[in-house]
């Protein structure tokens, strides 16, 4: 009786080819957006809470997001009270808020700090020292008692207020941070 083996085209080491690879042919699933033949990868739900999914390529996943209404269906009022009830249990995101960045520098500013910075005439890797020299400049030039009357200097000051306020704040979560 001859015995069945299972031959492969891999004779010892080194391999001749990729670990996973094979022959056969892959399958590559299209775009289901009609008369688009690019490769589908990007699934998308074809309802709410519904398993089915399409599969469209980048640009028509795209299109299909920029479309898309999560509170379709809903009256204002629910569509209010839901958004409160799911934003409330977001606060576990709290701890990667350092994360936000969005603007040059290293991603170690959110970009709160960074249109902070830019109201105070600053660029963004500009220290403490930098952002305490720069309020107090432009709160003495656009102080109420130096300026009375002046309501674009009245906003120009609250404005840098509140600059120095987001800033401060920001230094102080990151000293009282642990290492």
């Amino acid at each position: 009786m001859a015995r069945s083996t299972i031959r492969s085209n891999d004779w010892g080491f080194p391999r001749w080819r990729g670990y996973g690879s094979s022959r056969d042919a892959t399958t590559v699933r299209l775009c289901d957006r009609h008369g688009c033949d690019a490769p589908g990868n990007c699934p998308a739900p074809k309802s709410p809470n519904s398993p089915d999914r399409w599969y469209f390529c980048e640009t028509h996943a795209a299109e299909y997001n920029r479309g898309w209404n999560y509170f379709e269906g809903l009256s204002a009022e629910e569509a209010a009270r839901r958004e409160a009830s799911e934003s409330s249990t977001a606060k576990g995101y709290a701890n990667a808020s350092h994360y936000a960045w969005g603007g040059s520098g290293d991603g170690s500013r959110s970009r709160d700090e960074m249109r902070a910075l830019e109201a105070l005439g600053l660029q963004s890797d500009a220290d403490f020292d930098a952002v305490k020299t720069a309020w107090r400049r432009l709160a003495k030039e656009n102080h109420p008692d130096v300026r009375p009357g002046d309501a674009d200097a009245a906003v120009r000051f609250q404005t840098v207020q509140a600059a120095f306020e987001v800033l401060r704040s920001a230094e102080e979560r990151r000293e009282w941070r642990p290492s």
